[in-house]
């Protein structure tokens, strides 16, 4: 068995994407069309950057997940593949569970750009710069981490934001206690934590704002049926019904990244090969925590053409 896996935020990189658009009008039509649909020239950014603005929420959210979906639909279209045919099951990283949704007809490509543009300004709007941070602990188990942001919380908020692979954890909350946290990480038996990059500190209750705007966004673009069945991020079991979808996006905002439960959940389910489109984040996490499986990732019209002659 299969499974199809997309990556989050992270994942993006100025000239991301333009390889592929240059060598296939399958891939150019998809950087056209989420352009189109968010009235700026998104694709620009991702080819040239400047990098701060590929960094902002709002247009790395929808970058990444077009990236994603340009080499997705290149496989399907120049290689001859049916994603229900080749494959058995499709998770994604935190906004990466929106491309796969987006891949098994969910959601519309230009309504998951929509809702991911309105995802990343909601997320950014829900807490002011400075008041919030995250931090990935390295060499640290979901015992450990969840103990440490314990500790470190102080009547703050401070918990568990990704719980990626049995090496890394990623905590988000206030930034004192998050600044707090890595300076326990010691006494907890954690090899080091790192502050991390981001605007915001996503997948925690801070986000509560951001998780009632995409409620509402959602009420208005309900997703529909699925081709395949995804496994969710905050339960790290399979869902089908698209009602369960909507309502599992909005609870995700707020809530864990459940991503190593996902991957042993999907090795369980008998998934032997996942392929990881546009990027090479999350397979390696899958391979740390499911053990002996077989990971690639497609990023590029090569890996896209071998993919085609192996499936």
């Amino acid at each position: 068995m299969r499974a199809f896996v997309f990556p989050g935020q992270g994942s993006q990189k100025i000239g991301m994407g333009a390889e592929l658009a240059e060598a296939s009008a399958v891939a150019r039509e998809v950087f056209e069309e989420v352009d189109d649909v968010l009235g700026q020239h998104l694709s620009k950014i991702m080819r040239e950057g400047p990098d701060d603005q590929l960094m902002l929420t709002e247009n790395a959210q929808p970058a990444i997940m077009a990236n994603a979906i340009a080499c997705l639909r290149v496989l399907e279209k120049e290689g001859g593949i049916s994603i229900a045919d080749k494959c058995d099951f499709v998770a994604g990283h935190s906004l990466g569970e929106y491309t796969a949704l987006c891949a098994v007809g969910a959601f519309s490509l230009a309504d998951t750009a929509r809702l991911l543009k309105l995802r990343g300004q909601s997320m950014q709007a829900a807490v002011p710069v400075g008041v919030g941070a995250m931090a990935a602990l390295l060499g640290a188990d979901i015992e450990k981490a969840t103990a440490l942001a314990e500790a470190a919380a102080q009547g703050e908020v401070c918990s568990v934001a990704n719980d990626n692979d049995p090496t890394q954890v990623v905590l988000s909350g206030h930034r004192e206690a998050i600044e707090r946290a890595i300076g326990m990480v010691k006494e907890h038996g954690i090899k080091r934590g790192v502050a991390l990059p981001v605007s915001a500190p996503f997948h925690c209750e801070l986000m509560r704002p951001a998780a009632d705007a995409m409620a509402e966004a959602l009420e208005a673009t309900p997703a529909r049926a699925l081709h395949l069945p995804l496994f969710a991020n905050v339960t790290a079991a399979m869902v089908t019904d698209p009602a369960d979808v909507t309502r599992l996006l909005v609870e995700q905002v707020t809530g864990r990244v459940r991503w190593r439960e996902s991957a042993i959940a999907m090795r369980e389910a008998g998934v032997e090969r996942f392929v990881e489109f546009g990027g090479k984040v999350v397979g390696p996490m899958i391979k740390r925590s499911a053990g002996e499986v077989d990971v690639a990732s497609v990023a590029t019209i090569a890996e896209i053409e071998e993919l085609a002659k192996a499936l």
